[in-house]
C-alpha cells in the first residue's frame, strides 16, 4: 500500500470505524515523520504505521511512533528484535504480516502481539497457501490473535473469517478502491476493469512472489531474461534512491538486510530494487499501462469506488445480515 495508504486515506478509514495503517515503507525519513504528524491532525482515532525495519531512517520512525503514542505497527520482511522489544516496552502493539506458517511462528517468537496472515489471494508480496488453509494451520500453532487477509471485500467475508477462527480481517485492495484513495482515476479504472484471471503472481518483478494485474508491461517483465531484468533493476534502484532521499550506504545496507532476512539470492535482492519505482509509475503518476499495479485477486469482483464511511457501513450491514442467516441455519 505504499503511496496508497496516505494520511488522508488512513484518517478516513479510522474515522469510519475501521483501523487504518499508514504506509511508510516507500517514504524517506523526513517524509515519513511528516506523514505521521499529518495523520494525527486528520483524525483523533487510533491508527498504525507500516514500515520495513531495514529501511533508511527506521530509527527515526521507531522514535516517532513512541513519541506520538501511535497505537500499532505493522511490518513483514526482515524484522529486527531490538525494535520490537522497544515497541513493546512502550505499549505499541506489534502486528506483523506473514504469508507462511514458519514466518508466523518466528513472528510470535520475536514478540508479536497479533498476526495478519495473508493468503495467496492477497495483493503484492504473497505466499503460495490460500487464505483458508494458511489461517487454519496458523491457528493450530500460535497463541496470539490472528487476523485474516487475502480475498476479503465485504461483511460476508468478515463473518466467514470469524467462523474460521480469525479475530478479524484486513483489507488492502478494497480500501485502495475508494474515493479517498490517492490512486489516480485512470489507474483505478484499470483495477475496476481487471478480471480475476488478470491478477496473477510473478517472481520476475522483484525476485519474490508478487501478485499484480498483468498488463502488457508486466507481461513483458514476466517473459524477460535475467540480463534485461538486471538492467531494469539497476535503473529502478537509482530512482528509488532519489525517491527516498537515501545515500548509497543506505541502499547497500538495505540490500544486505534483504539478503540476510528474506532468504533471497543476490540476484533476487538486486531485483527487489525493481519494485518501488515501477509501482510509482502506475499508482502515483497515473500511467497504469507503463507500471505495476499490485492487487489482491478480489479486485476482479469489485465494481465500485465508495467513500470509506459508506464502505465500512456496508461491510457491517453485510456482516449483520450474514449473522442473521447463520442464526437461521442454527434453528
Amino acid at each position: 500500500m505504499g503511496w496508497v495508504a496516505t494520511p488522508e486515506l488512513v484518517a478516513a478509514t479510522s474515522n469510519a470505524g475501521a483501523f487504518g495503517f499508514l504506509a511508510l515503507a516507500t517514504s524517506g525519513p523526513e517524509e515519513a515523520l511528516e506523514m505521521i504528524e499529518k495523520t494525527l491532525t486528520l483524525t483523533n482515532q487510533p491508527f498504525g504505521i507500516n514500515f520495513h525495519m531495514f529501511q533508511p531512517g527506521a530509527d527515526q520512525i521507531v522514535a516517532a511512533v513512541i513519541k506520538h503514542k501511535i497505537k500499532a505497527v505493522s511490518y513483514s520482511r526482515s524484522p529486527i528484535a531490538e525494535y520490537i522489544q522497544e515497541f513493546k516496552k512502550h505499549g505499541v502493539i506489534c502486528i506483523p504480516t506473514v504469508g507462511a506458517l514458519k514466518h508466523a511462528l518466528k513472528a510470535e517468537q520475536l514478540g508479536a502481539d497479533a498476526l495478519v496472515i495473508q493468503g495467496s489471494e492477497g495483493g503484492g508480496h504473497t505466499g503460495s497457501t490460500p487464505t483458508t488453509l494458511l489461517l487454519s494451520s496458523v491457528l493450530q500453532q500460535v497463541n496470539i490473535p490472528v487476523i485474516a487477509a487475502g480475498g476479503f471485500r465485504d461483511g460476508a467475508g468478515l463473518a466467514a473469517a470469524l467462523a474460521w477462527g480469525a479475530d478479524g480481517i484486513a483489507m488492502g485492495t478494497r480500501f485502495m478502491m475508494t474515493q479517498e484513495s490517492p490512486v489516480p482515476s485512470q489507474t483505478k479504472e484499470s483495477y475496476l476493469a481487471a478480471g480475476i484471471d488478470d491478477i496473477k503472481i510473478t517472481k520476475k518483478f522483484d525476485g519474490l512472489p508478487h501478485r499484480l494485474i498483468f498488463n502488457n508491461y508486466i507481461e513483458k517483465i514476466d517473459s524477460s531474461n535475467p540480463l534485461t531484468l538486471l538492467w531494469i533493476s539497476v535503473r529502478s534502484a537509482i530512482k528509488y534512491k532519489q525517491l527516498t532521499q537515501s545515500s548509497y550506504k543506505d541502499i547497500i545496507k538495505a540490500f544486505f538486510a534483504m539478503l540476510k532476512g528474506d532468504d533471497l539470492t543476490i540476484s533476487q535482492s538486486v531485483m527487489a530494487a525493481n519494485s518501488p519505482a515501477i509501482i510509482q509509475k502506475a499508482m502515483v503518476e497515473g500511467f497504469p499501462d507503463e507500471g505495476a499495479m499490485p492487487s489482491g485477486q478480489i479486485a476482479g469482483l469489485i465494481s465500485n469506488l465508495p467513500p470509506c464511511d459508506e464502505l465500512v457501513k456496508e461491510i457491517m450491514n453485510d456482516f449483520n445480515q450474514s449473522l442473521t442467516r447463520l442464526e437461521g441455519v442454527r434453528r
